[in-house]
């Protein structure tokens, strides 16, 4: 796939990014700033300022910011989001990077191996779903967020008015990155708690990326990383993993960097993984459920660790959502005044058809 960008468009852009303290947060932060963009990292990690001040003499760019945020809680991701705005050079924000999160195998064991007493003696407390919290509630509180002030940022424009050169080329934006992974996938057995909020992420991108860019001119984009070899991997993945080939950090910064400096880049989604020479027939698309039959063996000359992911199937979806609004709006119109009315006067009766029946 085509991943030419110019990394000049990152210039003078404000990004904010959850979780920018470690991990794939701070590895995008550090190539974003060295391209000129104005980082804002929101982190519970307090030794956050720290990792600004080195990212700040390592990258050479002061404009790196860092606001301490639990994604957890509402009213600190909205302080988050508030603070952002005063410390943007133009009084806005381009994109957000809902990038915070967790996995943890020992939550995930303690769920699928209940050992408290349900039955008898006083009720047990609930299972720790910390990984849903984080991963999914947190998310989605910063997307909700992100949808309220993406629009309201000053010199932007919506995403499907950015087509000529000189809009591609301003640094403002409208933008949302998803965090998603390969369990957004497949199923990583034994770890329940984290494919059930990799699951829930796709599905939040696969409404949004229809919806944001018509009701608020927002492009939303996911990225799902495989196995990545970074300090996060725990040593249980890589017994597991033994001799099998994972992603390089480098790929998913690139293809990340790729998604937020193309306006053009509106409800993609890519998956990264390990590098593979591959001999690939000039007239195969790789996507779709016979891809892999199609590639005629490894060891080619075109390396891959970046894929276009799930294109058939977000095709199919976007043709059946625009059929069922084109049908209902058309039924809706046809119905008129007298439709209208008609439904109305049902949605007035309902209730008291409740009461009657609840009285009788």
């Amino acid at each position: 796939m085509d991943l030419n960008y110019d990394p000049s468009h990152l210039a003078k852009r404000t990004i904010l990014i959850t979780g920018g303290a470690s991990g794939f947060g701070a590895a995008f932060s550090t190539r974003w700033a060295t391209a000129g963009a104005q980082i804002i990292i929101g982190d519970i990690n307090p030794a956050g300022a720290e990792v600004v001040a080195r990212m700040r003499t390592e990258t050479g760019n002061p404009d790196i910011h860092f606001i301490h945020v639990d994604v957890t809680s509402w009213t600190s991701q909205v302080n988050f989001f508030r603070e952002a705005v005063q410390l943007s050079n133009h009084g806005g924000i381009d994109a957000v990077i809902a990038n915070a999160g967790i996995s943890s195998g020992a939550e995930a064991s303690a769920f699928e191996n209940p050992s408290a007493d349900y039955m008898n003696g006083p009720v047990p407390p609930a299972p720790s779903l910390k990984t849903v919290d984080i991963n999914l509630t947190g998310t989605m509180y910063t997307v909700h967020l992100a949808l309220w002030f993406l629009p309201r940022n000053p010199g932007s424009k919506s995403c499907d008015e950015a087509k000529n050169e000189e809009e591609m080329a301003s640094p403002r934006d409208r933008h949302i990155l998803l965090m998603g992974s390969v369990a957004s996938l497949h199923p990583l057995v034994t770890q329940t708690p984290y494919t059930v909020t990799k699951h829930g992420i796709l599905g939040l991108f696969r409404c949004l990326r229809v919806s944001a860019p018509m009701t608020a001119g927002v492009r939303v984009n996911i990225i799902c990383p495989y196995y990545t070899d970074t300090p996060l991997m725990s040593g249980a993945a890589r017994a597991i993993l033994a001799g099998v080939p994972v992603g390089k950090p480098e790929d998913v910064v690139e293809a990340a960097t790729y998604l937020v400096a193309s306006k053009k880049c509106v409800g993609r989604s890519l998956v990264t993984g390990p590098r593979l020479r591959l001999d690939i027939p000039d007239n195969v698309y790789m996507y779709g459920d016979d891809a892999l039959e199609k590639v005629r063996c490894v060891g080619g000359d075109d390396e891959r660790a970046i894929w276009e992911c799930r294109l058939h199937d977000v095709d199919t979806t976007d043709m059946f959502t625009k059929r069922i609004v084109s049908v209902v709006s058309a039924v809706t119109i046809a119905k008129g005044w007298i439709g209208w009315a008609k439904g109305m006067a049902g949605a007035v009766a309902y209730p008291l058809r409740g009461w009657w029946a609840a009285k009788a």
